[in-house]
């Protein structure tokens, strides 16, 4: 999933080594999320195409039932715009969403293309970032939609313009939802529909699975917790079932981890849960973890399996900034 925009003008964080803050070095993240994860032949070719550019790949996941993948990258704002062209060029090549099917909402091959700025950058530059990109989108023919802070006004969200998915799209773009770029595009790409490519902050993208539930009764947890329907701030939920696991699932984006904690939003689920005569099995984290997951409040309560610093999002930019500068190699030098 992935969430609107959070809070703008936020600082970009800084790394900071004894006597020097290293505020000239600019780091970009994004987060493309692909409609494939069934062809692993395919994903690691999405993941081999980011990788050939100056980038850092920090992770990547694929899903056979959501049948899609996410990669988080992240570098200079020049090689990191060069490596999602790269990959929504082999996007369009190798995904035909005629023959997709997953419970995940998509409408692109290359579904979402999500710039936040997370060192020595602003949002002012991830919007930059997001526009030149979807213009190289257009132009290789696959309609573009701005959504988070990149769209005019900011703040559009994702799940208008994914409703109904690819197939609400194909008669073309007069139900209302005319795309961005190009602007005189009546239908999207035969094969890799339309891209949302979008600004924002760092998010916490996350799984609660559940056991002794239904789907059904998970999509009234998920309908009671989202902020849409009068839930928790900041939070998009959706109720799961995963046939190829045989599991049900409550999907996330917590837009805003600080403002509402993760646990807070895990005990409304657990006690929604078991009042349905459910339990709460475990937690799984897509992408890198905000520091907000990592808190003392918050390690040990969430079920969640030690997944270590490498997954942990500040950690990580830390060390690609010191591998940039020449600096300190040993994060425990530095603070953030």
């Amino acid at each position: 999933m992935e969430a609107r925009a959070g809070r703008h003008g936020a600082r970009p964080s800084l790394v900071v080594v004894p006597g020097i803050t290293l505020s000239m070095i600019k780091v970009l993240e994004a987060v493309p999320n692909f409609s494939e994860g069934r062809d692993l032949e395919i994903v690691r070719g999405l993941v081999d195409t980011i990788s050939s550019f100056d980038v850092d790949v920090l992770d990547w996941s694929a899903d056979a039932d959501h049948n899609r993948c996410v990669v988080t990258y992240i570098g200079n704002p020049e090689a990191v715009e060069a490596a999602a062209l790269a990959a929504a060029g082999f996007a369009i090549e190798h995904i035909d969403l005629r023959d997709h099917q997953g419970v995940h909402p998509r409408v692109g091959a290359l579904d979402v293309m999500p710039f936040v700025p997370v060192h020595g950058l602003d949002m002012n530059h991830a919007v930059d970032s997001a526009r030149r990109v979807g213009d190289g989108i257009a132009a290789l023919g696959v309609p573009v939609y701005f959504y988070g802070y990149a769209s005019r006004p900011p703040g559009r969200g994702l799940a208008a313009l994914r409703r109904g998915g690819f197939e609400a799209l194909i008669a073309g773009f007069e139900n209302g939802r005319p795309p961005d770029l190009p602007a005189d595009a009546t239908v999207p790409h035969a094969t890799a529909g339309v891209t949302c490519v979008g600004a924002r902050e760092v998010l916490l993208a996350w799984n609660v699975f559940v056991a002794g539930i239904d789907v059904a009764q998970a999509r009234r947890v998920a309908s009671s917790i989202r902020e849409r329907d009068g839930g928790l701030a900041g939070l998009r939920a959706l109720g799961l079932r995963l046939e190829g696991q045989d599991r049900v699932q409550i999907s996330m984006n917590l837009e805003d981890p600080e403002r509402t904690s993760p646990v807070a939003v895990f005990e409304r689920i657990e006690s929604e849960v078991r009042a349905m005569g459910g339990s709460v099995v475990e937690t799984e984290v897509i992408g890198m973890m905000p520091e907000a997951l990592v808190l003392p409040a918050t390690a040990g309560r969430l079920k969640l399996p030690d997944l270590g610093a490498a997954r942990v999002l500040s950690h990580r930019v830390a060390e690609h900034v010191l591998a940039r500068s020449g600096g300190p190699t040993e994060i425990s030098d530095i603070t953030e």
